[in-house]
């Protein structure tokens, strides 16, 4: 279901991204592409366990982090470069209330504002979040992060950065070297993660011109590693 989902709402995205993938112990591997940008054309990625914890693993055909969106000097109408890791998960499991979207895992960069937890500064370096995701055809792919209305006060988790979206900033180890963006999580914190499926995608977002809802669109869809969103991937534990 959450799969035939997912590809509905990012068809339009993803009709030219529908490359030979195969899946082999859990992972997604995708077929290289001229007509992706390097630093984004995945070619595989991974969740899989390590002891006591998770690593969510990109590699791609180029240099991960090289592509950055330019800087505007304001918040309204600016950039945001993703490398994205759709789940099955529930959204109650990384600290919102439950069955509000897709739950994903992005690492993230935008030059011209900060979304760190407890007002710290984030704007300079790739990060971490988990987002929730719902349709919306107002955004160029069809998805937005999950926005929160004026006034409503929803369960969130201790490091949602104070924003009107469902989105999470926790502080995971994330690195970017050579072809492979990577994040480790400890397993404890999300409970269901042992069992989830998972996609790979690279992404473009974007903030409101007018920040009013959506806040924040997925733009452009780079490329998802299944080619069709139908979360291949399987949790697995490392070789």
């Amino acid at each position: 279901m959450l799969g035939r989902y997912l590809a509905g709402a990012l068809l339009a995205g993803t009709a030219a991204l529908c490359l030979t993938t195969s899946a082999s112990a859990g992972s997604i591997e995708a077929k290289p592409s001229d007509t992706v940008t390097a630093s984004f054309d995945i070619v595989e990625t991974t969740i899989a366990t390590k002891g006591d914890t998770a690593v969510f693993s990109t590699r791609v055909r180029g240099k991960a982090g090289k592509d950055r969106p330019d800087a505007t000097g304001k918040f309204e109408g600016s950039e945001v470069y993703a490398y994205v890791w759709p789940t099955s998960l529930d959204s109650g499991e990384i600290g919102f209330e439950k069955a509000q979207g897709i739950v994903a895992l992005a690492v993230t960069f935008h030059p011209d504002f900060d979304d760190a937890a407890k007002g710290g500064k984030n704007r300079h370096v790739w990060h971490p979040h988990w987002v929730v995701l719902a349709k919306d055809d107002a955004c160029g792919a069809g998805l937005k992060v999950v926005d929160i209305p004026e006034g409503a006060t929803p369960k969130v988790p201790d490091t949602w950065p104070g924003v009107p979206l469902l989105i999470d900033s926790p502080d995971y180890p994330t690195t970017l070297k050579g072809d492979a963006v990577e994040v480790t999580i400890p397993l404890w914190l999300i409970g269901g993660l042992k069992t989830a499926s998972f996609d790979g995608v690279t992404a473009g977002l974007k903030v409101n011109g007018n920040l009013h809802a959506p806040l924040l669109c997925v733009a452009n869809v780079f490329k998802v590693a299944s080619g069709n969103l139908s979360l291949p991937g399987k949790v697995m534990p490392a070789k």
